[in-house]
């Protein structure tokens, strides 16, 4: 169930302990996704932490002008920045390798999905059961290969449903390069879903 703002607001003022576990529960991902893309996950988890201390005591004079989420990953985000000191890393779009190689972009429509999408798998035995697991476990290899931006903006993009132009800024990242990541990391995982299609194998 989504987390509403105006709900969780008071009850986070009035010290609640439940709803700041609420709040932990939704956004930590999120968090943590935006610091690993600005200072890579050695510091990400340190990041995490100053940002959440830094919303505890600045969570009075929050002022309601963006929604809760977009302040929670701002305030990461000058976080992570502090943390580098003004040495900005440098964005690459250099590609690491998938294991699969990749798939080409004919295969998509522009908005990146599949013109004609993977079989469905049939989840009604345990051998399909058991190929679920093995996906899930070859898919998270995949992502564990994707670059700290890459994997981070499709986190943010994916899983966090956060607009192109949100991404951009939290990120210090121009749109085009946003793009170039998030479809680079769509391809390595749909060559992974293919690939296991066909094999079976990771």
């Amino acid at each position: 169930m989504p987390v509403n703002d105006a709900d969780l607001l008071p009850r986070l003022r009035a010290g609640e302990q439940k709803a700041y576990r609420e709040l932990v529960a939704t956004y930590q991902g999120a968090m943590r996704a935006v610091a690993f893309a600005i200072v890579g996950s050695r510091n990400a988890d340190e990041v995490v932490q100053d940002a959440w201390l830094a919303v505890v005591r600045s969570l009075d004079g929050f002022q309601a002008r963006s929604s809760l989420k977009t302040w929670l990953l701002t305030i990461t985000a000058n976080t992570a920045k502090t943390r580098l000191k003004g040495n900005r890393r440098e964005v690459l779009l250099d590609d690491i390798p998938s294991p699969h190689g990749s798939v080409g972009d004919e295969r998509f429509r522009a908005d990146g999905h599949w013109l004609l999408a993977p079989h469905a798998w049939h989840h009604d035995s345990p051998e399909a059961l058991l190929s679920e697991d093995e996906l899930r476990e070859c898919l998270e290899k995949t992502l564990a290969s994707l670059s700290e931006l890459q994997s981070s903006v499709l986190q943010l993009r994916e899983r966090e449903g956060l607009a192109l132009e949100e991404i951009c800024n939290l990120l210090q990242v121009s749109l085009s390069n946003v793009r170039v990541l998030l479809h680079r990391a769509r391809l390595k995982v749909f060559a992974t879903l293919e690939h296991f299609e066909e094999t079976g194998q990771c």
